[in-house]
């Protein structure tokens, strides 16, 4: 495969010196085919007075590529935000995995997309939003996505949930707003989000910078050893900027004064030299640890609270991409990107979105989006694939198909996935260990009395705003069945009958 096209300008910082500026380049305004524009100002008309000429065909091909601009934004995760940089791995892990990212030493170029979640493209970032945290590592086994957000759980479990849970958030399907009545509708019926709905409400919920939080791969993965060993992690982008968040009473101020805040702030950090920073590190389980937990520990509305963490690597962000569009906009990610020694978990909302992430991108940017140079691995893409709207692969010969024994590709041992036991049938039932409300109970009571304090103000400004009844209740005595002190307050904010929000709360169960 020609070299050029296999490295970008996406993969190699700046300081190598490599790349050439496009300022470097005098060249001539051109059409699409590269001749000149004589004329970028002046359409051609049939004399003076006359109307416009059909045959300006620089006039025609302009309007024509402006006129197709946009692509399908991303239904959720639209408003984004990218950074280029790389990742130094400085821990000795080859006794869990034998990916390479991982190999002491190793630099491995990457790009960042941080987002906010329910907003449209051009919403302001400044929202009470989960915030993407998408990774992707160009390493030399091919690329590596680890997709997260900056907190260590989510709201739901089953990913079969996940279109119902984004409708509910989205902008009413009647009125095009968002409505409290609609998400909390969801989730008085989704006891599992009690948890992340407590961390979301936090001050940290409103981080003031992208730099200023931290990122989780959330679900649990498998790492693979060469001894076909496995074990599950999970991972954690910790910031060395620390974390920071906004409170309530200073939300309108920040809003008002800059949609653009996050962005901003981040862009402006790299532009002076200011990189941020973020250590990567690991939860580490065996097979037979995860079933001394009394929750499931492959529930992703769970955190490891017993389990060390350990350090692996460090990411820096050095550089802002050239084209928002060829870089934020195009970047794909999708957690089902993995390289050997990275598997999933059975995590069942991971299951999903191996599918989903990659089948959005594909529907957005095209069955060929991996060719995009932001997309494209650092490593030769050899495969029977082919053709397909914008397919430029270059893929040559007429054997196309496999198995052959006219082909002059190499055969290698391919890796192979660890074979995972079994058991059970066929089934659709919830998991057995739920436990939904311990956690936010312990979150809760973690937090210092003036986040405590911000929590309530926060979660209730939303809660009042509920008109049905039932429902209002109904998330009350999740809160109460979290921590009674947490329920109280919020049911005094919220002008609500104590005694019926305790009742309710009796009659929840604890499993």
């Amino acid at each position: 495969m020609n070299k050029q096209r296999m490295l970008s300008r996406w993969y190699v910082p700046a300081t190598v010196g490599l790349l050439m500026s496009s300022a470097a380049f005098a060249a001539a305004l051109t059409r699409d085919n590269g001749s000149p524009v004589g004329d970028n100002q002046n359409s051609q008309t049939a004399g003076p007075e006359g109307p416009t000429l059909l045959q300006d065909s620089h006039l025609i091909e302009k309007l024509q590529r402006f006129d197709r601009e946009r692509i399908p934004e991303r239904v959720v995760h639209a408003r984004g935000t990218g950074a280029s940089g790389e990742f130094v791995a400085d821990a000795d892990i080859s006794d869990l995995t034998i990916a390479k990212v991982f190999t002491p030493g190793e630099h491995t170029p990457v790009f960042v997309r941080f987002s906010t979640v329910m907003g449209y493209r051009g919403s302001p970032e400044q929202a009470r939003d989960p915030r993407g945290f998408a990774t992707k590592f160009y390493t030399s086994q091919g690329n590596w996505d680890l997709v997260g957000i900056n907190w260590p759980i989510f709201f739901i479990r089953d990913a079969i949930k996940f279109p119902d849970f984004v409708h509910a958030n989205k902008p009413s399907a009647v009125t095009g707003v968002q409505d409290a009545n609609l998400a909390f509708d969801f989730f008085a019926h989704t006891p599992e989000a009690t948890s992340m709905l407590t961390h979301l409400y936090t001050d940290e919920g409103m981080p003031d910078s992208y730099r200023h939080m931290d990122g989780y791969g959330v679900h649990a993965f498998k790492l693979v050893n060469a001894k076909g060993e496995v074990h599950y992690v999970k991972f954690h982008w910790k910031s060395a900027q620390g974390v920071h968040g906004i409170r309530p009473q200073n939300i309108p101020t920040s809003i008002g004064s800059d949609w653009n805040l996050m962005s901003n702030d981040l862009y402006g950090a790299l532009k002076r030299g200011d990189d941020p920073k973020w250590d990567l590190y690991i939860q580490v389980l065996t097979p037979a640890d995860l079933d001394r937990f009394d929750y499931d520990a492959l529930d992703d509305t769970k955190v490891w609270s017993d389990v060390p963490e350990r350090k692996i690597g460090t990411m820096t962000l050095n550089r802002v991409p050239d084209n928002y569009f060829e870089t934020s906009e195009e970047s794909a990610f999708a957690p089902s990107r993995m390289v050997p020694g990275i598997e999933p978990s059975e995590d069942r909302m991971l299951q999903g979105r191996l599918f989903s992430y990659a089948d959005t991108q594909m529907y957005r940017l095209g069955a060929n989006y991996n060719e995009l140079p932001i997309n494209r691995p650092r490593v030769p893409v050899v495969s029977n694939n082919q053709d397909g709207l914008m397919n430029a692969s270059d893929r040559k010969g007429e054997i196309n198909y496999e198995p052959s024994g006219l082909s002059d590709v190499a055969q290698s041992p391919a890796y192979k996935p660890v074979q995972t036991p079994l058991r059970g049938t066929t089934q659709q039932a919830a998991i057995h260990k739920t436990l939904d409300f311990r956690q936010a109970g312990e979150y809760y009571r973690s937090l210092p009395s003036q986040d405590k304090n911000d929590l309530v103000t926060a979660l209730s400004a939303d809660l009042n705003h509920v008109t049905n009844d039932d429902n209002k209740y109904t998330m009350l005595s999740y809160f109460y069945k979290a921590d009674a002190d947490y329920g109280k307050r919020l049911a005094v904010a919220t002008h609500a009958d104590l005694s019926r929000v305790q009742a309710k709360a009796a009659a929840l169960s604890d499993n």
